[in-house]
């Protein structure tokens, strides 16, 4: 028999093509065992029969010839589908596990009306070293929950930090790993996978990157990729460095298609698996969910088209997290005596108003909905690798600001009115513990400490839709950034005029002009240095 490397070296092909051709059924599944008196560092080698390498000059004849992949796995593959079958048998043995005949699923663009076809199909090419294909299910009615994933599963935000994963994942990636129910920063998922079973193994470590760096790379330059990978040693730096410029970002596609192999845990008893891997893109990360070969995979796929649907229930079950964070509380001024002026359900349009014009402006600076406290709001903005967090803030409150002086034009056309309408925002930013409440079917996220507590009381202070931060926030940002913010505090000159003095800060309680306010709220934080954002020059 033939082990993978042999018959890689063989014919010429790449460990990727070989791992196609099985997904295919034109090779039967490898016999997955421990090598012995051989050289190298496997732990696990596929054997295959030496027909396979007649098997693949067969294909690559066909292959210039001009014929497709999908047509030369119809020519060829049925006998290579009846192996995978008398693989499966043998499975207790060592055996791979079948891919059965029923072939890989067809994935299409989710814009297409027409639902997916099941008839088996031959993946598109996403690039010269994987392979992979979008996904297409419309129209689906169906109740299920992330519990009933098949195979491991695990998301990660944009910065490639975990923020939920199974307990398939656990045992098959991060058994034994106590950073994973802490800082989110230790969660770093490209070092995590250098800590796995895999590593100890070149070719079977970049096969089980490839599918992550392509889907970095189709939203991250490799600065910021390098940036986040940081932690990395010079070694696994070198290794990601190489595999980035040799895969292909990902297309626009909002699903696709990996066929892989899983190597046993590190101690385990399993045998490496060939697994099916979905790659699925969201705003907020991206989801990766395994699924067992031998295994229909018509109910991972139908979840997976439901797309309000899975990062919803995601997003939900994210884990808590200590993570870096800026804080933005708005609430409207005087809504008591706007509520007294308009009929009631003026006020509730008003409110859906200002609701419905700041959706898109929070999607815009990457803002995370905390709660609607009241008629106020509460909003979470989180690092991202390619623009600062609290500079989203800042950018996304002045965004705000002038949102409200569109509506206030509106209304005031509308109702007659004099006064204006003003959103009081307070920001600050700081390290806290971020996670959700629940309470039956309502999900509430809330991030615990002072951070939110000094948003929102810099919020109540504000006036007039002015914009506060704290100097702790301020000072976070860099220098060459910081310089562009315009920020300060208006000062009495002695003839009673109001000059705003630029980069300065006061403490809460001096700018309190009632003395009895600043022995309520404030008195523990009257020393709270802050400052009055009026502006960012692009």
């Amino acid at each position: 028999m033939l082990n993978s490397k042999q018959l890689m070296e063989v014919t010429g092909i790449s460990r990727a093509t070989l791992n196609n051709y099985v997904a295919q059924g034109i090779l039967p599944n490898p016999v997955v065992r421990a090598p012995s008196g051989e050289p190298g560092r496997a732990t696990r080698l596929g054997y295959f029969d030496e027909t396979a390498a007649d098997i693949v000059n067969q294909v690559q004849q066909l292959k210039k010839e001009g014929l497709s992949m999908a047509q030369i796995a119809d020519l060829i593959g049925t006998g290579s589908a009846l192996a995978n079958e008398q693989g499966a048998a043998q499975n207790a043995a060592g055996a791979e596990t079948s891919i059965a005949q029923r072939g890989t699923p067809r994935l299409q663009s989710t814009s297409s009306p027409t639902p997916a076809p099941a008839s088996p199909f031959s993946p598109r090419s996403a690039g010269s070293t994987q392979q992979s294909a979008p996904i297409n299910l419309n129209n689906l009615n169906f109740e299920e929950s992330t519990q009933s994933f098949p195979g491991p599963a695990y998301m990660v935000n944009n910065n490639f930090e975990l923020i939920w994963w199974n307990d398939k994942a656990t045992s098959a990636f991060f058994q034994g790993q106590d950073s994973l129910s802490g800082n989110l920063e230790s969660r770093n998922l490209l070092k995590m996978l250098f800590t796995t079973s895999s590593a100890r193994d070149p070719d079977t470590m970049r096969d089980l990157l490839k599918p992550h760096l392509a889907a970095g790379k189709q939203r991250l330059t490799q600065q910021a990729l390098v940036k986040i990978y940081s932690a990395l040693n010079a070694e696994q730096l070198n290794i990601f460095n190489n595999l980035y410029e040799e895969v292909e970002a990902l297309g626009k596609e909002p699903v696709v298609h990996f066929p892989t192999i899983l190597p046993a845990p590190q101690g385990g008893h399993r045998d490496a698996s060939l697994f099916n891997l979905y790659v699925s893109f969201y705003r907020e990360g991206i989801l990766f969910a395994y699924s067992p070969v031998q295994l229909a995979d018509d109910f991972l796929l139908k979840f997976l088209g439901k797309r309000d649907h899975v990062i919803n229930e995601l997003l939900n079950k994210r884990k808590p997290c200590l993570t870096n964070v800026a804080v933005m509380v708005a609430d409207i001024q005087d809504s008591r005596r706007i509520c007294s002026e308009l009929p009631a359900e003026e006020y509730f349009e008003l409110i859906n108003n200002i609701w419905q014009e700041s959706e898109p402006i929070f999607q815009k600076y990457y803002g995370t909905y905390g709660k609607h406290a009241g008629d106020g709001m509460v909003y979470y903005f989180f690092p991202r690798p390619e623009c600062d967090y609290k500079l989203n803030a800042i950018r996304c409150a002045l965004a705000l600001q002038q949102m409200m002086r569109s509506i206030t034009q509106d209304w005031q056309s509308r109702k007659g009115w004099f006064s204006d309408l003003h959103l009081n925002i307070g920001l600050d930013a700081g390290q806290e513990w971020f996670g959700s409440f629940h309470a039956g079917a309502h999900v509430e996220f809330t991030v615990l400490g002072e951070t939110g507590n000094h948003a929102s009381l810099i919020s109540d202070f504000a006036r007039h839709g002015s914009i506060w931060a704290t100097k702790n926030m301020v000072n976070q940002i860099p220098s060459p950034t910081r310089q562009k913010i315009k920020f300060g505090i208006a000062r009495q000159t002695q003839s009673q005029e109001s000059l705003f003095v630029n980069d300065t800060y006061a403490s809460l309680g001096s700018l309190l002009e009632d003395e009895r306010e600043s022995g309520n709220k404030v008195m523990d934080l009257g020393m709270l240095p802050v400052t009055e954002i009026r502006g960012v020059d692009d």
